[in-house]
């Protein structure tokens, strides 16, 4: 770059600025530049030609004013014509303030783009660096349009000077990036590729930022990169800090080239290549062992560009997963990285450990590092890094540590973030479930969630503890004498409620306890959806419990609930009120039988967790095989097996309602009918009791529809025949 000569000071610039920082107020500085303006604008339309200098520094003064957040409305043209200045200084300036200030819509980018291909011609390594930055800078589609095609003949020519050829590679990374369908190498890919073996340090620096990003759209059109970005890799790794002596950072040859290498390689699968193959696990085992070595300066530079270099080489390692003692090794060192002092490190070792431990060959080294990283998760001050730490709790459970794991996450969660709550809660739900051997360790696992974090517990968890119990037979009995006992809290959480509710309604006779009296105390505390679920938990007990019928059907006989200002829960209790003192036993006894098992399906908590996209989720695909390695996912045991017959209840809501949702008296009741409004979560059966007409069905969620038909023609031929 030329030298600046003592006439480019720009003396008046100079003044002008120490004038700005000498105001005293914010009017006394807008009044200085509004006087400026005004000198600068009567310069620019004077009769008297200006030079370049005098162009220049007005030009520095549009931009310096401009910077200080006023608008610049003209001086565009005088920044223009300074393009096509011979002198440097002049035509920097010139570049700067078009760069800074002029939109890619501008009527003057014809203007600046014949200045730029002037430019380009000149073989002037200075003025074509200039114009390359500016390229690069504004970045219009205009330009990319101008320039797609001469930027690569630049960056390839054997002439251009190694300068060049990196402002060429980076400014074809910038048009690439905003015009992808503009820029299209061709018969150019080949000898892109082969910059990777330029002798200039730079140029290959530039090139691999090109060639990254071109690999990642077009990775067959660049495959030949490969066993080039190995080479050069090798040739960095096995060098010494005096072999690159321009390049070394602290000690470390080439970092940011290196990191670079590395994750360009992390676009392609292993090579297939024998020999090339055998190169990179070379390279790859050497960055391990001088991960080892004692550190060459005790100064924080030389350790975050060695374990820059550590990270995106285990990244690779990970990447590739087929090298089971490179990546037995890299556990290893990650895990010696756990109880470093620096937060970052702990931090990067446990995100990288969550990804090791998806893989089979590296699992059960990280399980090794269990202890530690439940201490962090304890101790750590930094929450993202607890978080970080659950997540690899979770990535690494299996069926061997699965409750102690469970266990932990649990004990953490009462003093937990708020932060991450929600997902803990979904984690344990997940684990819980995917790992339950015991269906009896289950509910308690999520009994004890609701107690801990009920806030957080969405209603896809309880929804899903309430479809594994209904699919279920061996675990009903435990689930209703569970939630009985922890209803007997003095304050439980509403979503232990809705579980008690729906599982006391459904398999309450299973204990020989009769629980109306403890759920109705809850009922008064509860939100209207879920005194609804109760209502209808209320109407099970009378067929489940006979002698609790005159308490039940007062209870709904009761203004606050006949006449209650809620149309749903008005509804249900006229409804249940009418059932209960109508239907015979037999009758009511079909009514109100047990809900049928669920479908499999995937979990929905799982679903929600996806959603997160956190890095310790796991796939559907990993859930899927740990249920074919012990237990069903949805709780689908003996009962399963006829749940392709009847179809249940919606898939996202196994909402808890009686067989009968409604059964109205029209011609007894004819005010009610007007009160009655039909719920699209819940499809009604009105019967006109002792006449011939057909059960009327409005249209039902499809997975219910052959369901409630066959449901409704049964009940319908029971009563036309008592």
């Amino acid at each position: 770059m030329p030298a600046v000569s003592k006439g480019d000071g720009m003396r008046g610039l100079a003044v002008f600025i120490s004038d700005i920082r000498n105001c005293k107020s914010k009017e006394a500085e807008i009044k200085r530049i509004n006087k400026e303006l005004a000198n600068i604008r009567s310069k620019f339309k004077g009769d008297k030609a200006l030079d370049g200098y005098s162009k220049k520094k007005y030009v520095c003064k549009l931009l310096f004013i401009f910077l200080l957040g006023h608008d610049i409305d003209f001086g565009h043209m005088e920044a223009v014509n300074l393009l096509s200045s011979n002198k440097y200084t002049e035509k920097q300036i010139g570049y700067l303030f078009i760069s800074v200030l002029v939109n890619s819509n501008s009527e003057l980018i014809r203007l600046i783009n014949n200045a730029i291909k002037n430019d380009l011609s000149s073989r002037n390594p200075t003025f074509m660096c200039l114009a390359l930055h500016c390229i690069a800078n504004v970045g219009s589609r205009e330009m990319a349009e101008a320039f797609a095609g001469e930027i690569p003949r630049i960056l390839v020519a054997g002439d251009t000077m190694d300068s060049v050829k990196q402002s060429a590679a980076l400014c074809l990374l910038r048009l690439y990036k905003t015009s992808p369908d503009l820029v299209l190498m061709g018969e150019w890919t080949s000898r892109v590729v082969h910059l990777l073996n330029d002798q200039h340090m730079g140029v290959v620096t530039a090139a691999i930022s090109l060639i990254t990003c071109l690999s990642q759209k077009n990775p067959d059109e660049f495959k030949t990169c490969v066993s080039l970005a190995v080479s050069r890799l090798s040739r960095i790794v096995s060098s010494a800090s005096t072999d690159l002596q321009d390049y070394t950072y602290y000690f470390v040859p080439a970092p940011w080239l290196s990191c670079k290498l590395l994750r360009l390689l992390q676009c392609y699968p292993p090579p297939e290549d024998g020999a090339v193959k055998g190169r990179l696990v070379e390279c790859l085992e050497t960055i391990l062992n001088k991960a080892q070595e004692p550190p060459k300066s005790k100064k924080v530079q030389h350790s975050n560009a060695k374990n820059a270099i550590l990270f995106e080489a285990i990244s690779l390692i990970i990447h590739y997963d087929s090298e089971p003692n490179l990546l037995v090794r890299a556990c290893n060192q990650l895990g010696q990285f756990l109880q470093h002092r620096e937060t970052n490190l702990r931090y990067l070792a446990l995100e990288s450990m969550c990804t090791l431990a998806s893989s089979e060959f590296s699992h059960e080294a990280v399980k090794t590092h269990i202890e530690t990283v439940i201490n962090a998760l304890k101790t750590e001050r930094d929450v993202s890094v607890r978080q970080r730490a659950a997540d690899l709790l979770y990535a690494m459970c299996d069926r061997s540590n699965a409750k102690q794991i469970v266990a932990e996450m649990l004990s953490y969660l009462e003093t937990a973030d708020y932060s991450i709550r929600e997902e803990m809660v979904l984690k344990v739900a997940i684990l819980a479930e995917k790992y339950a051997v015991d269906y009896s360790w289950y509910v308690d696992t999520i009994l004890n969630l609701i107690r801990i974090a009920g806030d957080y517990v969405s209603e896809e968890v309880w929804y899903r503890v309430i479809q594994i119990v209904i699919n279920r037979d061996d675990v009903q009995g435990y689930a209703a004498k569970t939630v009985f006992e922890a209803l007997q809290a003095p304050a439980c959480h509403e979503n232990m409620v809705k579980v008690g509710g729906y599982i006391l309604g459904e398999f309450g006779n299973l204990i020989p306890l009769i629980s109306f009296n403890l759920l109705h105390s809850k009922f008064h505390l509860c939100s209207v959806p879920t005194r609804a679920l109760l209502l209808s938990a209320y109407i099970k007990f009378i067929n489940l419990f006979p002698e609790t019928k005159s308490t039940i059907q007062e209870v709904l006989r009761s203004d606050s609930q006949i006449r209650n200002s809620d149309v749903e829960l008005q509804q249900r209790a006229v409804e249940y009120l009418k059932l209960s003192s109508i239907a015979s036993t037999d009758v009511l006894a079909t009514v109100l039988e047990e809900m049928p098992p669920f479908p499999e399906r995937e979990s929905s908590i799982l679903a929600k967790l996806k959603k997160k996209k956190g890095p310790g989720a796991v796939s559907v695909n990993e859930l899927e095989e740990g249920k074919r390695e012990g237990g069903e996912l949805n709780g689908g045991g003996e009962r399963g097996g006829d749940s392709s017959a009847i179809a249940a209840s919606n898939a996202k809501t196994p909402t808890h309602y009686v067989h009968l949702f409604s059964m109205s008296l029209l011609n007894q009741n004819p005010m009610y009918e007007h009160s009655l409004s039909f719920s699209p979560l819940r499809p009604r059966l009105l019967i006109c009791w002792g006449s011939a007409r057909v059960p009327l069905l409005p249209p039902p969620l499809p997975a219910q529809a052959a369901y409630w038909l066959m449901f409704s023609q049964r009940l319908a031929s029971m009563m036309m025949a008592s």
